[in-house]
């Protein structure tokens, strides 16, 4: 049984005390997170690719299969309150960092705006520029790089 989400709860309370639905709910649906990233041991950076993990669905930039998504793919990364102000490759319009960071959700987030496509419609998601890790090469990844960020 699904409860209620509480008023305004990305206000209210921390990412710790957030119920399941909603931490999955402070999600804005970019689905930058899902985007490969690179890490260089000897320089600590971390490379980020246009190039997303074979489960996001590009169009809705949502998880094919998220349910089961650590079996199919091993290394997938789980965001916990705890990581997310480990995580600095996390953009800065992201829902989960904003909370964590004590600013407020961006004005087109789908929690503000009841529009799920808005995020798409502003340029914040992948939709316009991600290809499938199903569709590039091992060897061309470096050829993907669309920004270095340090660690």
């Amino acid at each position: 049984m699904e409860t209620a989400m509480r008023e305004r709860f990305w206000e209210r309370y921390t990412l710790e005390e957030l119920t399941p639905q909603e931490w999955e709910a402070l999600c804005d649906g970019c689905g930058q997170c899902c985007l490969l990233k690179l890490h260089d041991e000897d320089t600590q950076e971390l490379a980020v690719l246009n190039v997303a993990c074979r489960l996001l669905d590009i169009h809705s930039c949502q998880c094919s299969d998220y349910e089961n998504r650590f079996k199919t793919v091993p290394d997938c990364t789980q965001l916990t309150p705890a990581l997310v102000k480990e995580f600095t490759w996390l953009p800065q319009s992201c829902g989960y960092r904003r909370v964590a960071e004590g600013r407020k959700l961006a004005g087109w987030h789908p929690l503000l705006s009841n529009d799920a496509e808005r995020v798409h419609r502003k340029g914040i998601s992948v939709r316009s520029f991600a290809v499938s890790q199903d569709e590039v090469p091992e060897q061309q990844l470096e050829s993907h790089i669309i920004a270095v960020l340090p660690m």
